[in-house]
């Protein structure tokens, strides 16, 4: 008998070994209190108030920045939408508007994107609001073979990529990439 119950904790252990799990570093949940930062393929609509030419919609290209009227290239990885207005507005006072008043919205986030065990794995775009489960929907549901309860979400911030693994009802950030992990049973 205590053998038995001896080989049964191995295996318990060797298979919690195996499975990978990460839990989520406290960044990976801090993030969705935050603002929300800009980064590349993020469509932005900025308005110039009283200026019609400058205001238009612009995409944050894979380096970060966008292309604006007059003042060039500003970079936008990584700012709130209200710091990236102040920033526009701080080039325009130079020399070309007196007192610029600019706002900036997300017109659509970046994409997100659903791998594994899903029924039309690929790129999604994101809903303000979306959970796991709602992306996973958008990718026609799981497949036969899925591991339904909880999945590995992949997530940049500042600059660094972090792991973890989350259940199904947690949010999901623009930019997020969710693995569906395939059952053993």
């Amino acid at each position: 008998m205590r053998t038995r119950a001896l080989v049964v904790l191995g295996l318990c252990l060797g298979l919690a070994a195996c499975s990978g799990y990460r839990q989520p570093p406290t960044a990976f949940h801090e993030t969705l209190t935050q603002p929300y930062r800009l980064d590349s393929s993020d469509k932005l609509r900025i308005i110039v108030f009283g200026q019609d030419d400058l205001s238009n919609t612009y995409v944050v290209d894979q380096a970060g920045y966008i292309s604006f009227p007059l003042v060039g290239s500003v970079a936008a990885r990584g700012k709130t939408q209200q710091g990236l207005a102040s920033e526009i507005s701080a080039k325009l006072r130079q020399g070309y508007i007196r007192d610029p008043d600019v706002s900036v919205e997300v017109d659509t986030y970046r994409p997100i994107f659903v791998m594994g065990e899903v029924q039309n794995a690929g790129q999604y775009n994101y809903v303000a609001g979306m959970t796991v489960q709602n992306a996973i929907a958008t990718a026609g549901g799981f497949s036969s073979r899925a591991l339904q309860s909880d999945v590995d979400i992949t997530r940049q911030l500042n600059g660094e990529i972090l792991n973890g693994r989350v259940p199904i009802s947690d949010p999901v950030r623009p930019g997020d990439t969710i693995y569906v992990r395939e059952r053993y049973f």
